[in-house]
């Protein structure tokens, strides 16, 4: 069973600067479960059906537009309805205040009201955004995940095997750190996973004979990032004679994590081999892959067709 989680409302109000009119006796311990929001027109219009009472409501101008049509005693009613539901929280957009009747069903139900000065469907789209990556399924791997030329890597493979040596020699060939050892992996799509660093260890990279090091401090803030999207899962091992390994890449494999498929590649190595370059090679020819352009397919059609022109010219004799 796949676990659930949750984020504060008080964590949502600090992200976005949101003004609290009214705070609920239980406001610091109130938890958000679902990245969805509601705006309650419908409600507000006297319909309950399929509502679902612990998403945070929105409130801009076309409800309040059509609630000031209404005499205050109706206002009252229909406040009522909504917030006897026990709603999480109230926003009012447009830094609009909220009516008395509002204020006063608040008080009776003790429902927190916020206010933004921003748009309502620009904070629905913000807060969507920001709850699906509070909430989002996630899962720690062992590994190193780097930032090569826009391309999150994320290199795994026995202790000991190069990986953090290899994004040692990234960072000072210009690219970026985004964690070591731990990562920490979260689905914000069904088709997107986004890898982070555990707050403990993020920016420390560890070098065996050296020790933890500080890539933030040494190479500087360039050096290093916060997340990244993961695009390629790369096994890097040591290499093993007669194991018979991919030379032209025509193979596609992909490896799953949380249920989201990802490129997927084995990289052998051996001493003589320039793992950075190697790394820096696999993530410009994985971004050609996305923009529609496979050299390894190309390249073994230009072969077939020589072989073909060759067969049919043996025919003609």
């Amino acid at each position: 069973m796949e676990q659930s989680y949750s984020v504060k409302l008080k964590t949502l109000v600090e992200e976005n600067d949101l003004t609290i009119i009214r705070r609920s006796a239980d406001y610091d311990k109130i938890r958000i479960h679902t990245d969805a929001l509601n705006r309650p027109g419908l409600q507000l219009a006297g319909y309950y059906g399929y509502f679902v009472p612990d998403r945070i409501q929105l409130i801009g101008k076309i409800e309040t537009t059509y609630l000031a049509g209404f005499s205050s005693e109706e206002r009252l009613r229909r406040y009522e309805d909504l917030l006897s539901k026990s709603v999480p929280a109230i926003i009012y957009c447009h830094n609009m205040a909220p009516e008395p009747e509002c204020l006063a069903m608040a008080d009776k139900y003790d429902i927190t009201i916020l206010s933004s000065s921003i748009d309502t469907f620009e904070l629905l789209s913000l807060l969507i955004g920001q709850l699906k990556e509070h909430l989002a399924p996630r899962i720690t791997r062992h590994g190193v995940f780097v930032e090569v030329y826009g391309e999150g890597l994320f290199l795994t493979g026995d202790s000991g095997v190069g990986k953090s040596e290899a994004a040692v020699e990234l960072i000072k060939r210009g690219h970026r750190l985004i964690a070591d050892d731990a990562v920490e992996i979260k689905r914000i799509s069904s088709n997107t996973l986004v890898g982070t660093a555990p707050d403990l260890i993020r920016y420390y990279i560890e070098l065996r004979g050296i020790g933890i090091v500080d890539v933030r401090r040494i190479f500087g803030s360039g050096a290093v990032k916060l997340s990244e999207h993961i695009d390629l899962v790369i096994n890097i091992e040591s290499w093993k004679d007669g194991m018979n390994y991919d030379r032209l890449g025509t193979e596609s494999l992909e490896t799953t994590i949380l249920g989201v498929k990802v490129p997927y590649i084995t990289i052998p190595i051996k001493p003589g081999r320039n793992l950075a370059v190697i790394l820096e090679v696999a993530a410009m020819n994985n971004r050609q892959k996305k923009m529609g352009y496979n050299s390894a397919l190309e390249f073994t059609e230009r072969i077939n067709n020589h072989f073909d022109e060759k067969f049919n010219i043996m025919e003609g004799l």
